[in-house]
Order: structure tokens, then sequence, then C-alpha cells
């Protein structure tokens, strides 16, 4: 009975979801009144977002229909690096990418974080990409979470293998 309960904290999105959103943003695009000839466009190119315009501000129009498309299906805005943008010939581009994992420094923050103010007795192990956090009391793991939760970092972070 004395054995730990654990769970992973990480940081990843569905890459099919992103794929929806970015392909629900340019039938968007193509269809509104307000992107009508301005050559608007959204698109995936390996693993970089590309968006297109012939104006800054509808580019940066365009990436706000890509980011509400993303938080419909569920992705936290903190996996979208969106680049700043910039002007290629005649056209605008903004290029943005998803990031996943935790980086070490980040995974460090949180082991800090959990060691200072989460409750005695919980352990933290950094896995790659990937922080596991165990300890006896599942109570204590779920106090864990909340703390994490209200702690606003500069990733996302998800819940995973909790057992």
């Amino acid at each position: 009975m004395a054995s730990d309960s654990s769970f992973d904290v990480v940081s990843k999105y569905d890459a099919q979801e992103v794929e929806n959103a970015i392909n629900m943003a340019a039938k968007e695009v193509g269809q509104r009144f307000d992107f009508k000839g301005t050559d608007s466009s959204i698109r995936k190119s390996g693993e970089l977002i590309e968006i297109e315009s012939s104006g800054e501000e509808r580019a940066k129009a365009v990436l706000d229909v890509f980011q509400g498309k993303l938080i419909k299906r569920g992705i936290s805005l903190k996996a979208l690096d969106a680049g700043e943008p910039r002007l290629s010939g005649k056209m605008w581009k903004i290029t943005s990418s998803m990031k996943s994992g935790i980086s070490q420094e980040n995974a460090k923050k949180l082991a800090k974080l959990i060691r200072d103010e989460g409750p005695k007795g919980v352990k933290t192990q950094i896995q790659g990409d990937e922080m596991r956090v165990s300890s006896k009391s599942r109570d204590d793991l779920q106090a864990v979470q909340r703390l994490i939760k209200e702690a606003d970092y500069d990733f996302a972070v998800q819940f995973t293998n909790y057992r």
C-alpha cells in the first residue's frame, strides 16, 4: 500500500488539431470580405506556419484568426511561437512555429517551485523534455498540479500518466 503515486508534467500539442486549425483559418481567410483582394493566406510548410498578406495589418489579422482557431481547438497560445511581420518583396510575411517539450531550464524552474512552495515529501525527476512528480499522497500531487497551474510560465503545461 506504500507505493508512490505519480504524474508527468509535459508541454505537448496535438499536431492534428494544429493542422485542423490551419485549415479552418485558411478557409475563413478565403471567405471573409475584409480579406478580399489582399492575397492573404496561411499554410504549413514543414514544421513552420507561413502567413502572407499584402499589408502588415492584414497579416496580423490572419494571425489573430489562426490564434482564435487554436483556442477553439483547445491548444494553448503559449505553444505558438509567432514571429514578427516582415516585408518580403511586396508581401508581408509572418513565420510561426509550435513549441513542444519542457527545456532543462524551465524544468529546473518547475522543480524549484515544487521544492520551495509545494508539500513536503514530493519528489521531482527531470526526464528529457518532461518531468515526473511523485509522492506517497495523491492529495499532495493534486496540490502540486494546482500550484503549477497557478504559476504563470511562458510555456504550456499538461499533466499525463496520473497513477
